[in-house]
């Protein structure tokens, strides 16, 4: 393997990392629930994309074909994340709607 090929690598997988522990962060930390959606499903979604990105290279160089199997894991992630946290945040203002209705705000 080529030197290139192994520094890009080590950046790909240092960037996912960073992505995804500041995703992780982000949900320990940030105030409330529409800001601690907003870390995971972006930060978190870059940092598992970079890596699996950083694994299809890898074996790839290894092997004589494509390796497809770490595309469609990115390509689920990409596809998943963003429509499972727009549902939770339509049943959040929802619920959120609901609360307001009980209490008699508008």
């Amino acid at each position: 393997m080529s030197t290139l090929i192994e520094f890009t690598l080590s950046i790909l997988i240092v960037t996912g990392a960073a992505f995804a522990l500041l995703g992780s962060i982000g949900l320990a930390r940030l105030p409330d629930f529409f800001s601690r959606l907003h870390g995971p499903t972006k930060a978190t979604t870059l940092g598992v994309g970079a890596m699996v990105l950083a694994s299809a290279i890898y074996f790839t160089t290894l092997q004589a074909g494509v390796s497809l199997h770490e595309i469609a894991v990115v390509f689920f992630l990409f596809i998943t994340a963003p429509v499972s946290a727009h549902l939770m945040a339509k049943a959040a203002l929802h619920r959120r709607g609901a609360v307001d209705a009980k209490r008699g705000k508008q």
